[in-house]
């Protein structure tokens, strides 16, 4: 049963159809292309919405959020809104700078990765603790377009963070192999 697995002998190989050959490239090529865009969408992402943590629109948008996170909630009373948001902005960069700086160091993209995550399982935790995410009169599993899906995306983006630090790692780990 095992020998169903193995790979085809040399003979075998050399004869491929075109459809094949195709195939084999695109993965050769397209899994280190999917794996840039993965981080760089992400640092993207992290440019954008770290950007906009310096406006009053976004801070404000925040309040709703954060006051109701019994995690965060606290915030608040040791900044002002418009302070907090500008702190936040200041991680999102960051961390969005780590992910991108996967071009010098994986070390740097492995810490940016941790610190993503954790900042989406944060956000996630948003879904329990702010009002207005459930629609009960639709009953479950019903979400409402903000915050209920705006927040429910993190799910994506965790788990990318997560790849981005799994990917990072093996990445140190075969540098000093």
């Amino acid at each position: 049963m095992l020998h169903e697995f193995a790979p085809a002998p040399a003979s075998a190989r050399d004869t491929r159809t075109l459809p094949t050959n195709l195939l084999d490239r695109i993965e050769r090529f397209g899994r280190p292309a999917t794996t840039a865009g993965q981080y760089a969408s992400l640092a993207i992402v992290y440019s954008w919405f770290g950007g906009m943590k310096f406006t009053a629109y976004e801070a404000e948008g925040l309040v709703g959020l954060v006051s109701n996170n019994p995690f965060l909630s606290w915030a608040y009373s040791l900044f002002s809104v418009r302070d907090f948001s500008s702190l936040l902005g200041v991680l999102e960069l960051s961390i969005g700078a780590l992910i991108a700086a996967r071009l010098i160091s994986p070390i740097y993209s492995l810490v940016g990765g941790v610190l993503s995550a954790g900042l989406f399982a944060t956000t996630l935790s948003f879904m329990g603790t702010t009002p207005g995410v459930l629609v009960p009169e639709l009953g479950f599993p019903a979400i409402t377009v903000a915050p209920g899906q705006f927040l429910l995306k993190d799910i994506g983006l965790l788990a990318l963070s997560l790849w981005i630090a799994i990917d990072s790692l093996g990445a140190l780990r075969a540098s000093k192999d």
